[in-house]
């Protein structure tokens, strides 16, 4: 696929790709994963200010009215620096139901602080025993004259213990809704842990949680097309990071092949090797192509009318998704393997891209789920 970015994309690509090379090296990556918070707020602020949070939303709503394809540079030069702030999940899931699902005044409300970044957000909608599954089942909200009482208990939300809002999916009488939660709310429990790949994570338990009657998102019952939306265009977005993280294990192979040297030449001399490079190379390249499809497919869906518009991009996203990671498991364990005992250890970048891929392959359905969903639509 022949695909260029436009004068703007590219200035955003050379402007996210110049700051991290400067202020996001490796040695600082790691300093801020072992903070007490595994968040640094220096970098969040210059994501904001490049206007990062605010891409893919319309005007009306405070943002630039862009698309996955806008937000493709970025998310590749966040994969090549494996940056572990929460912004795909603050941009591409919680905010991004809020301005899907959020009725004109609760967009009106929420959105800004969240777009220019001052506040942060993520989705909890993982449950215990679940899977995959995008429909809430064990976490219940009922109503109560005018409030609503959220119960149940949500794993692995990412973000969740620096984020300000909680945006909770629940089941009603109705079917499979969305909440607006304060983190800090009485009977909300964040239980926060660092993940395999240096992100913050957290459990998140509601017990007799009371919110008010704007703290519904929307229709009650209507939030499970919100949230395939949501999810579909973040695990585009995921693809792309995938991408700049496999890019970084390539070049970073590629250096380690130049100057290892054994018999009084450089291992990359050798044929075998080579050839092994060169598959990791086009493993790359077809995985940027896969990466492209489902960002367009998203795009398009979003403004399509046809009836056949779902079902194409989630056959695009879930496509993606397996060709993505297999590409990322070929890459990420070559990668290791050409550099030999050294590319376990924690002092060298590559461990650490091999802990995100294996986590991006896993993240919003691994193989076994795409396929299941891709052979439903077909």
């Amino acid at each position: 696929m022949d695909f260029e970015y436009n004068e703007e994309q590219q200035l955003l690509a050379d402007s996210v790709s110049k700051y991290l090379a400067k202020a996001y090296d490796f040695e600082s990556r790691k300093q801020v994963i072992n903070s007490s918070t595994g968040f640094n707020d220096a970098a969040w602020t210059a994501f904001s200010e490049m206007g990062l949070t605010a891409i893919p939303f319309v005007q009306a709503d405070g943002g630039f009215g862009g698309g996955a394809v806008d937000m493709m540079a970025a998310m590749e030069a966040f994969g090549e620096a494996l940056v572990v702030e929460p912004v795909l999940d603050h941009i591409a899931l919680a905010t991004r139901l809020i301005a899907k699902a959020g009725f004109e005044a609760q967009r009106a409300e929420v959105l800004p602080a969240l777009i220019d970044g001052s506040r942060k957000a993520t989705f909890a909608y993982l449950e215990r025993g679940q899977r995959f599954s995008l429909e809430p089942k064990m976490t219940t909200a009922t109503q109560s004259a005018a409030q609503w009482k959220l119960d149940g208990e949500k794993i692995v939300v990412v973000g969740a213990p620096v984020a300000d809002v909680l945006v909770v999916s629940a089941r009603t009488g109705a079917g499979a809704s969305l909440f607006l939660v304060d983190r800090t709310a009485p009977g909300v429990r964040v239980s926060a842990y660092r993940t395999v790949d240096g992100q913050r994570a957290a459990d998140v338990s509601l017990r007799g949680v009371m919110v008010g009657a704007d703290a519904l998102l929307g229709t009650d019952g209507d939030a499970l097309p919100h949230i395939e939306e949501a999810v579909d265009f973040a695990t585009a977005l995921l693809c792309a990071e995938a991408v700049g993280a496999m890019k970084s294990a390539n070049d970073a192979t590629l250096q380690y092949l130049k100057t290892r040297k054994q018999f009084g030449a450089p291992i990359g001399s050798f044929q075998a090797l080579q050839h092994r490079m060169v598959d990791m190379y086009i493993t790359c390249e077809q995985a940027r192509s896969m990466a492209i499809l489902a960002a367009c497919r998203v795009d398009a869906s979003a403004s399509s009318k046809e009836p056949g518009a779902i079902a194409t991009r989630k056959a695009a996203i879930s496509s993606a998704k397996v060709s993505i990671a297999e590409s990322a498991r070929k890459i990420s364990q070559e990668s290791v393997q050409l550099h030999g005992g050294m590319g376990m250890t924690e002092e060298m970048k590559i461990s650490h891209t091999f802990r995100r891929l294996t986590v991006i392959a896993q993240r919003f359905g691994d193989v076994d789920h795409h396929l299941e969903r891709f052979a439903s639509l077909t």
